[in-house]
């Protein structure tokens, strides 16, 4: 049996978090919350194994009830939001998952499951699970929202990213992903040290860069290290010359 403790500043949040919890077998209720302060409260008392957990609260917010209890003393953590904008603080925070309101049932459950899951491991294994996985990668990741989904990349991992009509593409391991964002929007989350506009549709991972070649008098192609073959803009190309050393 998992004990969850519903936090929420909104009756009508904690009340379709109560519904959702009634769908799933397996789940006790360990408590409702109305304010930060009310949690940290009853979080020492009952000793809730997992916290649903709302952001933004007046006073005390879920960082601050974080801070109180502990990080390593907090139970299994999930944010259910309605702002992606905190998502990498609350994985940070060692936040097993992230919702985002409105709450789409499928992620809820699939949320829940997890926990029940990370439960069933060790304290060792769990602590060694989330060092690995969040640890060392907090100033290294972008989150991206896509509807009711909140992706988390890491930097490295993202080869290049191009316009495709009102959406972009983002190229990472082998894999695309077309995200509702705008090539500003992302030109803007990427670290401007590692990522460069290379054609008003394309932005490349510069570590990528493999070469640049000249096609007739005055056109460049970029080539990326997996063969991937992109226009170079001219009014760009001074940057990728300067970082793969080409000179003119």
């Amino acid at each position: 049996m998992i004990r969850i403790l519903i936090v929420d500043d909104e009756p009508l949040a904690r009340r379709g978090v109560r519904a959702r919890l009634a769908a799933i077998q397996g789940v006790e209720i360990a408590g409702e919350c109305a304010s930060g302060r009310e949690a940290i409260a009853e979080i020492v008392r009952e000793k809730p194994d997992v916290v649903m957990l709302d952001v933004q609260m007046p006073e005390v917010d879920g960082f601050g009830v974080i801070d109180a209890i502990g990080p390593d003393r907090m139970p299994l953590t999930i944010f259910v939001t309605a702002f992606d904008a905190h998502a990498i603080r609350a994985f940070d925070a060692n936040a097993l998952d992230y919702l985002l309101k409105p709450i789409d049932d499928e992620r809820f459950r699939v949320a829940i499951e997890r926990a029940r899951k990370r439960l069933a491991e060790s304290a060792a294994a769990r602590a060694k699970g989330l060092e690995r996985a969040l640890g060392s990668m907090a100033d290294r990741r972008v989150v991206l929202r896509d509807g009711g989904r909140v992706l988390l990349f890491d930097q490295a991992d993202i080869e290049w990213l191009g316009a495709d009509g009102d959406y972009v593409r983002v190229h990472a391991k082998g894999r695309s992903h077309l995200l509702r964002h705008t090539m500003a929007a992302m030109e803007a989350r990427l670290d401007a040290a590692r990522f460069a506009r290379v054609h008003r549709s394309a932005i490349v991972n510069l570590s990528r860069v493999a070469e640049i070649r000249r096609r007739g008098d005055r056109d460049y192609q970029l080539v990326l290290t997996d063969g991937t073959k992109l226009k170079l803009g001219r009014t760009y190309r001074a940057r990728i010359e300067a970082h793969l050393g080409a000179g003119r």
